[in-house]
């Protein structure tokens, strides 16, 4: 398929269907997105109606948004066009102390994808904004742009993943308790469509499931493998992949197909750190996202990262799946295999220092970065380790991991089918960040457990747990977690009982602290906590992200004229950075985890002024005190 300038591909947006591309990426995939293309309309076979066709005045589906550093970005969803039907989407804003609606932007319709995109500068993130999006004469989609809750003590999330299209239709329950939970920001890890190779059918089916909660909140949606069509994705920065199961590495459908997927789901985020595509010319979207003081880093953890065939020895009946427990750990983490990659190790450099608008922070990816699976597919199906997770490889895993407990950061993410909260280890157990795995949103396409083989509890288990197998374990790569709470399905044939569902994380910033809940599909939120799923709710304090025992600590810092600044520690041995956060109130006293000598940097936002240097760390008892300006 031939790349046309920018320039051209805007005009061609607004001519009739009949002049564009029936078969948009290109002759070797003549039926990709197939029920949104070319002559969609058309019925498929006798008397079969178009799965996109819709009354004219409900072309306009569902919006997502998202604003910060004075941005809003917005994309409104539509169903398929037909040939004389506008290519031109309107936006409507009503203000706070306004009565009419003002038009303050019109927008052509992205072809194909059918998606509308507006970015808003100036934005004023203090006020409510009503919203109104319009096509045509008849169609309509209303919502609210929430300011921002900077003020409100505790930020509420709301966690899922994984919409398996076995089960179509409504999710009537569950769009009940989030609306009832009220989240201050959504996040859909991937597989928000398992229909792979029908993109704009599966991106709608999940919109018109979720857009009463997606319509008046920020929203973040990060494609995963079967959102672009692949049963894993190993993505090797954007190389042609071999097959759709993507061992070897690389993305198998066009990359206009992947671009199209980015674009309908992370648009509307904000601008990539570093925008540089990646091969093929497959963009990259890694960013981060302020909400209410929480600033959220938005990983893309299957971009960069190697494939596994033809790199290790096959120790299982795939390339990806280890079954031999007497294999040599080492000889799958060789040296020059990638998971996050070197552009987002930078950006987490970045990120983990720049606290401006932040109290806290997250990190969120499609997948967990440790194997906390013991049978896969089915209950009798025991694998020792899947290097679809990012506990593969193992010293990629250990880099993103120090990097995340340098902000004192928790991890979300989806993908497993198995909801669980662990805390992982990098050089010994539990010295590492919290994680969190949402549970499918429905549970019915793989299924997963947690079942140690000699079903017993590992060391330092959870006091008073209901669950009978938590504490330190190794995952099958050798990668140290602690199993604070899982939630396994009981009973698959049983819809009640698959284990899926959604995640809540409430960061409470006057506490400096994180709470994690797991909620059944069916349950009630009405009920209380007794609803979630056992071992739920799990609260932890910011500082327990890095889970490593203080040696001792530096003097402390009391603050001279401003509260609560940025304090970096750095050990001069190394020139390395144990941790940058913004600390509580009016002193601090740093810990270390070895003895040593250190530099202190503060400042009210980012650790700009060296505040002390050539510091020698004291014992638990070090009485010590430094008055600082930040």
């Amino acid at each position: 398929m031939r790349i046309f300038p920018a320039c051209f591909c805007l005009l061609m947006m607004s001519v009739s269907i009949s002049a564009q591309p029936p078969q948009p990426f290109g002759p070797d995939f003549p039926n990709l997105d197939s029920d949104a293309v070319g002559q969609w309309w058309k019925p498929r076979g006798k008397n079969k109606k178009p799965r996109l066709e819709v009354p004219r005045d409900e072309v306009l589906a569902f919006a997502v948004y998202a604003h910060d550093r004075g941005t809003l970005k917005l994309t409104g969803q539509l169903y398929p066009l037909m040939p004389d039907e506008s290519r031109q989407v309107h936006l409507d804003l009503i203000r706070e102390g306004e009565s009419d609606w003002t038009r303050v932007a019109t927008e052509e319709i992205h072809y194909p994808g059918w998606s509308a995109h507006f970015r808003i500068e100036n934005w004023d993130n203090t006020q409510n904004v009503r919203y109104r999006l319009r096509h045509g004469t008849e169609s309509e989609f209303e919502g609210l742009i929430r300011k921002d809750p900077k003020d409100k003590e505790t930020i509420v999330l709301g966690a899922l993943s994984c919409n398996s299209s076995r089960t179509p239709g409504p999710r009537p329950r569950m769009i009940e308790n989030l609306m009832k939970q009220d989240p201050d920001l959504l996040f859909f890890a991937g597989d928000q469509s398992y229909h792979h190779t029908q993109h704009t059918f599966g991106w709608l089916e999940f919109g018109m499931q979720f857009r009463d909660v997606l319509r008046d909140r920020p929203t973040i949606a990060i494609p995963d493998d079967h959102d672009v069509g692949q049963a894993n994705i190993w993505g090797e920065n954007g190389k042609k992949a071999k097959t759709p199961a993507g061992p070897a590495g690389g993305f198998f459908y066009p990359a206009e197909y992947v671009n199209m997927v980015q674009r309908c789901q992370t648009w509307h985020l904000p601008e990539p750190h570093d925008p540089a595509p990646i091969e093929r010319g497959i963009g990259v979207y890694f960013t981060n996202l302020r909400v209410g003081g929480i600033d959220f880093a938005i990983l893309e953890d299957r971009k960069f990262k190697s494939g596994p065939e033809g790199k290790i020895p096959k120790m299982g009946p795939r390339p990806d799946h280890i079954n031999d427990p007497a294999y040599d750990r080492s000889s799958v983490d060789l040296p020059g295999l990638k998971l996050l990659g070197d552009r987002q190790l930078k950006f987490l450099d970045d990120w983990g220092a720049d606290w401006t608008g932040a109290e806290m922070k997250a990190v969120l990816s499609q997948t967990a970065f440790c194997g906390a699976v013991h049978l896969h597919g089915q209950p009798e199906n025991r694998l020792l380790a899947d290097l679809d997770c990012n506990g593969w490889p193992q010293t990629p895993r250990n880099e993103a991991l120090r990097r995340i407990r340098r902000a004192w950061a928790p991890h979300i993410c989806g993908d497993q089918h198995l909801a669980v909260v662990v805390q992982h280890g990098i050089d010994s157990p539990s010295d590492g960040p919290y994680g969190f795995t949402s549970p499918a949103i429905v549970n019915t396409i793989y299924g997963r457990w947690w079942h140690p083989e000699d079903e017993k509890p590992g060391k330092n288990p959870v006091k008073n747990s209901p669950l009978p197998w938590t504490g330190e374990y190794e995952d099958g790569l050798g990668n140290l977690i602690r199993m604070i709470a899982y939630a396994n399905p009981e009973d698959r044939t049983d819809e009640t009982k698959r284990a899926d569902g959604h995640g809540i994380v409430r960061f409470n910033k006057d506490q400096r602290t994180i709470t994690f809940e797991c909620w059944p599909r069916f349950a009630s939120v009405d009920d209380g906590d007794e609803a979630q799923f056992s071992g739920w709710p799990v609260t932890v304090k910011m500082s327990q992200n890095d889970g490593r025992k203080p040696v001792g600590f530096l003097p402390k810092l009391e603050f001279e004229n401003g509260d609560s600044p940025v304090v970096q520690v750095i050990d001069e041995s190394a020139g390395e950075v144990i941790y940058t956060v913004r600390t509580r109130g009016k002193s601090f006293r740093p810990p270390v985890y070895s003895h040593g000598t250190y530099t202190i940097k503060s400042g009210p936002d980012r650790p700009d002024v060296v505040t002390l240097e050539g510091i020698k760390s004291g014992g638990k008892d070090d009485a010590r005190s430094l008055m600082i300006k930040p």
